[in-house]
C-alpha cells in the first residue's frame, strides 16, 4: 500500500500562460532532454510527468511557449553519445541531462549551452562542476548518490539480516566507474568487524549473472543496486537473480521492489525532476548555471516487499516496517 499520494504526477497541471513573456524574449523557447532509461518504463514516465508538471506550474506549456526535444538512451553508451550530439546540434536554450554518463557526454561536447543535470553522482569529484555552492561553467543541477546513502543501504540490510558480514555493489564500469572510489572511501572508514563492502563490476548481463551467483555462494552476503544506466534497464532481471539465489538485495530504485526485489531506499526522483524544472525556468529567464548552486536530495522513499522477504526466509522487524513509506504484500 502506498502511503505517499502520488496521484497527480501523471498529469501536468496548467499554469498561467507565459505567451506574452515568451514573445518578448524571442517566442518559442527550446529545451533538450536526454534520459538514461527507457521511454516506456513506468518510473521514467513518472519522472517526466513531474518535470512537465513543474514547468507547467511555472507557466511553460509544451507547444505554446516551449518546445521540448526528448531522447531516451536505454542505458546504452553509444546511444548516449549519439543523442547528446543530436541535442547539442539543435542548439536548445537549455538541456536537462539525466544520469552521470549523460552528463559526461554533454561535458565533452558543449561549454556554452546551459545544462541542468538530474540525478548526478559525485559531480565535483568527476569534474562536472567546480563546487556544489559555486558550480562555475555551464552545468548545475541535482545530485543523487553519495557514500552516506550506500552506508544507509548497508544499515537497512543489517537491520533485517543481523548476521550480514559483506555487501557488494553492482555496476558497470563503462557507464559509471565512480563506484570504485565510493567503495575505497567506505572501506577505509569501516570499523574492525563491520560489514564489508565489495565492488562488483560487470560488463554484460552474462557477467552479472555469474557475479551474483558467486556472491550468493558466500554466506551472510547481500547485494546493493545503485544508480547506473546498466542497472536501471535490468531491474527485473536483477530481482529475479537475487530471488533465485536467495540473496537479499536493496536498490536505489523503487521499481526494483515492484519487480520482486526485497527493499528500495533512495531519493524521491520525481521530486528531483520537478525541482529541475525550476532551474530550467530560471535559466530560460536569464539565470546563469554558474550561479545556481548544485542541490542535494531532501526527500527519500523506503519500500519493503514482504513477499520477497518470505521467499528469502527473512522476517522484517516491526521497527523497519514502521519506517517504510510503502509495504508491498
Amino acid at each position: 500500500m502506498r502511503r505517499r499520494d502520488v496521484v497527480g504526477l501523471l498529469g501536468a497541471a496548467a499554469g498561467w500562460p507565459l505567451a506574452a513573456r515568451a514573445q518578448q524574449s524571442g517566442g518559442m523557447r527550446h529545451v533538450g532532454v536526454l534520459l538514461s532509461g527507457l521511454e516506456g518504463d513506468p518510473d521514467s514516465r513518472v519522472r517526466i510527468a513531474a518535470f512537465r508538471k513543474g514547468l507547467a506550474e511555472l507557466g511553460w506549456n509544451e507547444g505554446e511557449n516551449v518546445r521540448i526535444e526528448y531522447r531516451w538512451s536505454g542505458g546504452k553508451t553509444d546511444q548516449i553519445r549519439q543523442y547528446a550530439g543530436e541535442l547539442v546540434a539543435l542548439a536548445p536554450d537549455v538541456i536537462l541531462a539525466n544520469s552521470t554518463p549523460v552528463i559526461a557526454a554533454f561535458k565533452d561536447i558543449t561549454s556554452s549551452i546551459p545544462v541542468v543535470f538530474a540525478l548526478a553522482i559525485d559531480p565535483v569529484g568527476l569534474g562536472h562542476v567546480a563546487s556544489l555552492s559555486r558550480p562555475g561553467g555551464n552545468f548545475t543541477g541535482f545530485t543523487f548518490l553519495d557514500p552516506a546513502l550506500i552506508e544507509k543501504w548497508m544499515t537497512l540490510l543489517k537491520d533485517v539480516m543481523p548476521d550480514l558480514t559483506r555487501t557488494a555493489i553492482l555496476f558497470n564500469p563503462a557507464t559509471f566507474p565512480g563506484y570504485f572510489k565510493f567503495v575505497r572511501e567506505i572501506e577505509s572508514a569501516r570499523p574492525p568487524g563491520g560489514t564489508e563492502l565489495l565492488a562488483m563490476p560487470v560488463a554484460s548481463p552474462g557477467e552479472m549473472e555469474t557475479a551474483i551467483a558467486a556472491l550468493a555462494e558466500r554466506s551472510n552476503s547481500a547485494l546493493l543496486i545503485g544508480p547506473d544506466p546498466f542497472n536501471v534497464v535490468r531491474l527485473k532481471q536483477i530481482a529475479g537473480l537475487a530471488t533465485r539465489h536467495r540473496l537479499p538485495a536493496i536498490s536505489v530504485y523503487r521499481p526494483f521492489t515492484l519487480e520482486g526485489g526485497l527493499m528500495a531506499y533512495g531519493p524521491d526522483t520525481a521530486d528531483i525532476f520537478r525541482r529541475s524544472a525550476g532551474y530550467v525556468d530560471r535559466i530560460l529567464k536569464g539565470a546563469k548555471p554558474a550561479e545556481l548552486p548544485v542541490q542535494q536530495p531532501d526527500k527519500f522513499d523506503f519500500t519493503v516487499n514482504l513477499k520477497a522477504a518470505g521467499a528469502l526466509g527473512i522476517t522484517i522487524p516491526p521497527s523497519v516496517l514502521a519506517r517504510a513509506d510503502e509495504v508491498i504484500e
